[in-house]
């Protein structure tokens, strides 16, 4: 069922339904016990009735018992008075021919003429009569129907009022979540103000703060992609310009040197918007990425000797790995370390002046490796941001993107590690560290 209301309409019918019926089968059951044991009762109240009127020598032989009493059950009632030897005495109008009387005294269930009887017998032995009064059992279970009749009937005609106030009262519980749907319907693409909850009773509360949540991470998002178009579009402008003004220049330089530098301006402005579209792409992968373990045993060598030797850097700068780095194995996706490696690697090539020195280490126990460059550094309030989107720092070179550290940084996070940043002791460079678990040791 597609309904809500309706949904929640039948459950509650139908289990006051089935309330009501447990009610009326209990009290059906209950009533049979409570009518047996009056009715029985009064057996035994008329049975001895007759006997005392018989110990007074008012009943005679062949005499017509009167009516025991003028209410409609006790016309039922017949009662029978037999001698010891077998001889019916006298008994009521409307009592069978054959004997209700059993031999010992007390209740009995009797057939007689196909009917079943429930019957109390007094046997007086001074007299020598069986005294016994009995009624039809079929006479109790018509009882016991009407007195649940009588509970049928008012629930049949009340059943409809019921789901009537039912169907009202599901009407205003629901209306809190009609008011968030009717609000959310109202609104446009572009609206993703949180929902006020309007004293929401607690179960609304969960899905007003699911969707708040959900207009927060969609409005983040849409945040981010214009950051990213913005950034995007005002990077790529200049290198763009640039290629069109060196293949200007190239074309009008029949030859000579000219001609050469202006081709050199372009393979740079190509290499910078290279740089700038992968950056780009690989931030949007990380993100649309679902994160999951991948449980990989691989060489960190190995991993960054690839990487230095496919990066293109100036001539003047020179790297140094430390041999112990061969030796340091971790587990975790290697895709993630490479990305944090090459990117950091990157970033020290990018910032630092020709002539200078990369050098990468382990870090003690082996929990990590760190690279040193020998650039400007940073200042210390801008090291806690080093891996913000798009910063790039007061003193740092402008031909950088400002994405390589963020991209290091979801990459180890991914990778299960932390990246941490410090300037060098004698401030001639900026160390990066990278952290990791000993569960990817």
């Amino acid at each position: 069922m597609k309904s809500l209301r309706g949904r929640l309409f039948t459950l509650l019918l139908g289990a006051t339904g089935i309330i009501w019926l447990c009610a009326v089968v209990w009290i059906g059951f209950g009533s049979r016990s409570e009518l047996e044991h009056v009715l029985d009762t009064r057996l035994q109240e008329a049975a001895r009735m007759v006997h005392s009127m018989v110990a007074s020598g008012n009943v005679s032989a062949s005499s017509t018992l009167p009516a025991l009493e003028d209410g409609a059950y006790e016309r039922q009632l017949s009662c029978q008075i037999w001698s010891l030897d077998g001889q019916l005495v006298a008994r009521s109008s409307g009592a069978p021919d054959q004997s209700l009387a059993e031999d010992r005294e007390g209740y009995a269930d009797r057939t007689v003429g196909g009917e079943v009887w429930r019957v109390y017998t007094i046997v007086d032995h001074v007299k020598g009569v069986r005294v016994a009064v009995g009624d039809r059992i079929g006479l109790r279970d018509r009882l016991v129907r009407d007195i649940i009749a009588g509970l049928i009937g008012p629930a049949l005609l009340i059943a409809p009022i019921l789901g009537a106030l039912i169907w009202l009262a599901l009407a205003h519980g629901l209306s809190p979540l009609k008011a968030v749907t009717d609000e959310i319907a109202m609104r446009d693409g572009e609206d993703m103000r949180p929902i006020s909850p309007r004293d929401a009773p607690e179960e609304i509360l969960p899905l007003t703060t699911a969707l708040n949540d959900l207009f927060a991470k969609v409005e983040a998002a849409r945040r981010h992609e214009r950051e990213i178009t913005a950034f995007a579009a005002h990077e790529l402008r200049t290198p763009l310009a640039g290629l069109k003004t060196q293949a200007q220049v190239a074309l009008a330089t029949p030859d000579g040197p000219g001609r050469e530098r202006a081709l050199r301006h372009i393979i740079t402005s190509v290499d910078r918007t290279s740089r700038i579209v992968r950056q780009l792409l690989t931030l949007a992968a990380l993100e649309a990425a679902v994160p999951a373990p991948v449980d990989i045993k691989f060489k960190v060598g190995e991993v960054l000797r690839e990487i230095v030797g496919s990066t293109v850097k100036p001539d003047p700068v020179s790297v140094d790995i430390d041999d112990a780095i061969d030796h340091l194995n971790m587990r975790g996706d290697p895709e993630s370390l490479r990305l944090v490696l090459r990117n950091l690697h990157e970033n020290a090539i990018e910032h630092m002046p020709g002539g200078g020195r990369i050098t990468w280490n382990v870090l003690p126990q082996g929990h990590g490796i760190a690279i040193e460059d020998q650039g400007s550094g940073i200042d210390e309030d801008e090291l806690p941001r080093m891996t913000e989107r798009f910063f790039r720092g007061r003193n740092r070179s402008v031909s950088g993107t400002g994405l390589g550290l963020t991209i290091a940084a979801m990459a180890a996070e991914r990778l299960g590690a932390v990246i941490s940043f410090r300037n060098r002791a004698d401030t001639s460079g900026l160390i990066a560290e990278v952290h990791w678990s000993e569960e990817t040791h």
